[in-house]
């Protein structure tokens, strides 16, 4: 089992995506996505007023890195070389090998099956290097969109937990969605 301390975020490859560490020097593409309201409907985090936004996210999380433990990696456009989204473990617990998957993508790229590629090559990993026994998705109710991906990665629903989270003034109910190692397939 690895833990914590040991890990450092490994770049991941796809047909048509590179999975990475965040850089400093992402800020401009960050800004591009996290400024639009679409995108940051269904995040616990307020859309991205200014460019400054941007730089302390990625100054958090390009520290978390030196800490170990944060799994958060840039989804890059193999084609455009450039970052369209983020994909994280959120709430890994190496200890009951389980972690969360999270994930948000450029409302330019919606639609097009990048969200389901960037996580099934997470739940490889997850499931391979990582050694996780279960994989979570936790969606706001309303995001249809992002319960079809879940879906489309094979987890299943398990549920509603209503009105468990407060975010943006208001109580969210949570579509719960797992996926277990032995119902894992990887892709070919």
């Amino acid at each position: 089992m690895i833990q914590k301390h040991e890990i450092d975020v490994p770049t991941l490859e796809t047909e048509r995506l590179i999975l990475r560490k965040l850089t400093l020097n992402d800020v401009e593409d960050l800004f591009a996505y996290a400024s639009k309201p679409q995108v940051s409907r269904y995040v616990p985090w307020d859309v991205h007023k200014s460019i400054e936004d941007s730089q302390h996210f990625l100054e958090s999380i390009t520290n978390a890195y030196k800490e170990k433990g944060k799994l958060t990696w840039a989804i890059e456009l193999k084609s455009e070389g450039k970052m369209i989204g983020t994909i994280d473990y959120v709430n890994w617990s190496p200890d009951h090998f389980k972690a969360e998957i999270a994930y948000v993508l450029s409302h330019h790229y919606w639609g097009r099956g990048m969200t389901t590629e960037a996580s099934q090559k997470l739940l490889e990993y997850g499931f391979g290097t990582l050694g996780l026994n279960r994989v979570e998705g936790r969606i706001m109710l309303e995001n249809k969109q992002s319960q079809r991906v879940l879906e489309k990665l094979g987890m299943t629903f398990e549920g509603v937990a209503r009105q468990t989270l407060f975010i943006k003034g208001k109580f969210i109910d949570i579509a719960n969605y797992a996926l277990l190692r032995e119902e894992f397939t990887p892709s070919l």
